[in-house]
């Protein structure tokens, strides 16, 4: 029982204050030993805004976000030695500059930051060397070893007058350019275009700079009319030679960074042949021709495609092939897709004002064409939807002020009888003179991808569509290298570019599990992982948590008040056997509510317990919540109303768990309960032994941050902003949190460092790394010596600013708190979301897979490492 495969125990939050907005801050553990060596004061914690749920918000940072920040107190003349050694070797600048905020800005105004004044004085260090550790072993990676070409390429500056934004159009500009002059004019050489600015050849053209004058014309509708032509003026220039060398170099081991030009370069190469088959989207290619069409419902499909991205290895330089999929608006007649997406038959009623609002926001934007005029499709883009019905709208057709309905219009000019009168029409072009198309009259154009933000079912149905055994996915990633016939592609021929069509056998080694300590109280005291699970049979926590007081709601209308009533025993049960100090009986009994009341529900709820435990002076210490399996916003709802509004822990449960009611799921539950109330499952035995290099040898601090952006769409929003770090030392199993909303999209975490003036003290320090700074202090009574510092969710072309304006602020944050405190600072940027994915060497041997064929956790790429970061 209890499985936990794959990973060990998620270390969550412990509960946060009562009423608190910050977050919450560990209290002293083992009687604590004050905070000796951090001469400043504790932080005072903002007010939380729990109206307007943003955590610490604005409130939190006292002058807002463009403020400028006044000048720091502390030691801070001196340049940080990570940024001072960084500047021996400058590189180029990153492909994408991020805007710094105002903070930094301001800072650097007063002279405050020593930093580098540009990302152009960064370098990043060095592999320091290759582990050696555990069993080694051969695994097959998703990646085909490409030749560095040795051709001598040249960069061109394109400019396209009129000017455009479609890429589609500047291809096909370019195209017929290359048709029509290539062997005339570019001396028969075959150009990768980028779709804007660049292009790209395999040795120089025969000119410096040159004008041509291309002519397009527009899609034959099907009319027999003469097609409409369109005239543009293209100069390409010559701008740079392309320098290959600095990537051999880097590819050899000789040079730390990657040289984003060269790398882009090959890039753009390699896509040229998949752009013109596949609709690009991103550096993913789509078509209904690469695998099975799924509907995700709403009006929605999936399309099966495929990832591509050229990347250096410390094999050398491979091409990256995932499969991928993504939502794509149904080809649908508007009527059909309208009553997919309001699940209801409009064909013979009216529409609602909220349903026509809920279609035009859905069609905006959206190309149809014409169904009424024969093999004439002629296509438009919808911009609105009217107020009213098609029968009572008319418009003008001449000066004299003669108006004609759209329905005798269509009947008088394309014997068109309109069915559907009491359904809007779709407006189309020019929002100031819109034209009128009847909603029965038009399909949605093939493949326009649906870029907004997908529902719970449509997310799970897309999951189910892309989840495949490792077996699988290894065949379908061969198949479509095949089927790219990369070695015949012309331009990768032009530019000297071979790709090999079988995947890249990689050195890896199996890591030793780590040995897992428990209570000494239980029948098994520790515990050794074996293919990647172990379970609590026999195991009690190694510090169980409290819980005096709890309470049920129960949101599930298919669970019954008994089934409830039982659930919540057995899994009271569970957490008193597993080591927890937990009281076996709710406050209240369990209570059933409705979904869409859940705010109503729980703070009624809360409130009736508080009536109970106020008089004895207690509080309310947790909340469970049974949810029905598809519960769309109801689990985030829940989570805002406990965390924010009630300050109390949470614990979601959905109905499949309640009804299969098993000792596995109630131990994997109180696993996490135990950790949200403050306790511990189990520390690793290397670390109380002090064997965990460069963590337990000296007070180390280990901080984890990340930014979540708004989905698309959602212009207004802030970023939100977290940090987390660890508040026990040398077990490091224990962590406190803290978020912080800041600018919309704003990548760099503004809050880590800052200084705000008060009118009586004047400067004053706050800011996240202190606040955790101190609460590790006065939690472990030890200043941390080392901090290792995790950052999720950063891009290539944002490294340069990250660790720029990142690193000074944890300098900064701890000159704040004593003087010459400057701890080693190890900064790790994280990235999950690559698409380099692992296979078995060979899919019968079950000792090196789980039962799915995915290769064991704890595989390590050995000398023939995959990345080059």
């Amino acid at each position: 029982m209890g499985s936990r495969r794959g990973r060990p125990q998620q270390q969550q939050y412990p509960p946060p204050a009562r009423g608190g907005g910050r977050g919450p801050i560990p209290q002293q553990q083992g009687g604590g030993r004050g905070t000796q060596g951090f001469t400043a004061a504790p932080p005072q914690h903002p007010r939380h805004d729990a109206a307007a749920g943003r955590g610490r918000g604005r409130a939190a940072r006292g002058d807002g976000p463009s403020s400028p920040a006044p000048a720091a107190a502390g030691p801070l003349g001196r340049l940080p030695p990570e940024l001072r050694q960084a500047m021996e070797d400058p590189s180029p600048p990153p492909a994408q500059p991020v805007p710094v905020p105002a903070q930094a800005e301001a800072a650097a105004a007063t002279g405050q930051a020593a930093i580098p004044a540009s990302s152009k004085a960064i370098r990043f260090p060095l592999r320091p060397g290759k582990g050696s550790a555990g069993t080694r072993c051969l695994v097959k990676a998703n990646h085909f070893i490409a030749q560095l070409p040795d051709k001598d390429l040249h960069h061109y500056h394109v400019s396209i007058t009129p000017e455009v934004t479609s890429r589609v159009v500047n291809r096909a500009v370019i195209h017929e350019l290359v048709n029509l002059h290539r062997a005339a004019y570019l001396g028969g050489r075959l150009p990768a275009y980028d779709g804007r600015k660049s292009l790209y050849t395999a040795g120089p053209l025969p000119f410096a700079s040159k004008e041509f004058q291309i002519t397009l014309l527009d899609d034959d509708d099907g009319s027999g009319a003469q097609r409409r032509q369109r005239n543009f003026k293209v100069v390409i220039k010559f701008a740079a030679r392309a320098d290959l060398h600095r990537l051999g170099m880097f590819l050899a081991g000789r040079h730390a960074e990657a040289p984003q030009e060269a790398l882009q370069v090959l890039d753009i190469v390699l896509r040229e042949l998949p752009s013109a088959r596949y609709a690009p989207f991103g550096r993913s290619f789509f078509s209904p021709d690469l695998g099975r069409r799924q509907p995700l419902g709403d009006g929605l499909e999936s399309w099966r495609g495929f990832y591509q991205s050229i990347r250096p290895t410390q094999m050398g330089l491979s091409l990256n092939i995932d499969m991928s999929a993504t939502a794509f608006i149904e080809p649908l007649p508007v009527i059909d897709y309208a009553a997919q997406l309001l699940r209801s038959d409009i064909h013979s009623r009216p529409l609602s004002d909220a349903e026509r609002v809920k279609i035009k926001k859905a069609l905006r934007g959206v190309k149809v064409e014409v169904t009424h005029r024969g093999n004439m499709r002629r296509k438009y883009r919808i911009s609105g939807l009217t107020t009213q019905a098609t029968r009572e709208l008319t418009f003008p057709v001449d000066e004299g002020g003669t108006v004609k309905s759209v329905v005798q219009y269509f009947q008088e000019t394309y014997g068109f009888a309109i069915q559907h009168t009491y359904l809007p029409c779709l407006q189309v072009g020019n929002q100031q003179r819109p034209n009128y198309l009847p909603m029965e009259v038009c399909k949605i154009v093939e493949g326009q991808r649906y870029s907004k933000r997908l529902n719970q079912n449509q997310i799970r149905a897309l999951l189910d569509e892309t989840c495949q055994y490792p077996r699988d996915r290894e065949r379908d990633i061969t198949q479509m290298v095949k089927h790219n016939a990369y070695q015949e592609d012309p331009y990768a021929k032009e530019f000297g570019i071979k790709i090999s069509d079988r995947l890249a056998s990689v050195d890896a080694r199996i890591l030793p599990a780590p040995r897992l300590k428990y209570n000494e109280t239980g029948r098994e005291k520790d515990c050794l992982p074996r293919v990647g699970q172990w379970n609590m049979m026999n195991k009690k926590m190694v510090n169980g948590g409290k819980v005096r007081s709890w309470m049920c709601v129960n949101f599930a209308r298919n669970v019954p008040d008994k089934l409830a009533r039982d659930f919540c025993h057995q899994l009271a049960q569970m957490c008193q056997d597993s080591g927890m100090d937990f009281a076996l009986e709710p406050v209240l009994p369990p209570m059933s509510a409705r979904p869409d009341q859940v705010e109503r529900a729980l703070k009624a709820r809360y409130h009736e317990a508080m009536n109970i435990l106020g008089p004895q002076r207690r509080e309310l210490d947790l909340l469970i919540g049974i949810l029905p399996d598809n519960n769309g916003s109801l689990y985030g709802d829940l989570k805002r109303v406990c965390e924010i509004d009630l300050g109390i822990v949470s614990q979601c449960c959905c109905t499949k768990q309640v009804f299969k009611l098993n000792k596995q799921i109630y131990a994997n539950i109180a696993l996490k309960i135990n950790v949200k109330v403050g306790g511990r499952n189990t520390v690793l035995v290397d670390a109380l032994s002090r064997r965990i290099p460069l963590v337990t040898d000296r007070p180390t601090i280990i901080f984890g941050a990340d930014v979540t952006h708004p989905h698309p769409g959602e212009d207004s929003s802030p970023s939100i902003a977290a940090v987390v770090a660890s508040q026990d030392w040398p077990e490091v199993t224990r962590y406190a949190g803290l978020v912080s909303a800041q600018a919309h999209r704003q990548e760099l975490i503004e809050d880590l460092y800052k200084v705000r003036q008060d009118p009586q003290k004047g400067p004053v320090s706050s800011g996240m790394i202190r606040e955790l700074l101190i609460s590790f202090k006065k939690s472990t009574g030890e200043k941390p010596q080392r901090i290792i510092f995790y950052r999720d969710g950063v891009s290539e072309g944002q490294f340069y600013q990250v660790l720029l304006f990142e690193l000074n602020a944890i300098r900064k944050a701890c000159a704040s708190l004593e003087a010459n405190y400057q701890p080693q600072v190890t900064f790790i940027v994280v990235q999950k979301r690559h698409h380099t994915r692992l296979f078995a060497h060979n899919h019968n041997d079950k000792n090196s897979m789980d039962r799915s064929g995915n290769i064991l956790p704890g595989y390590r790429c050995g000398h023939e490492d995959l990345s080059s970061d």
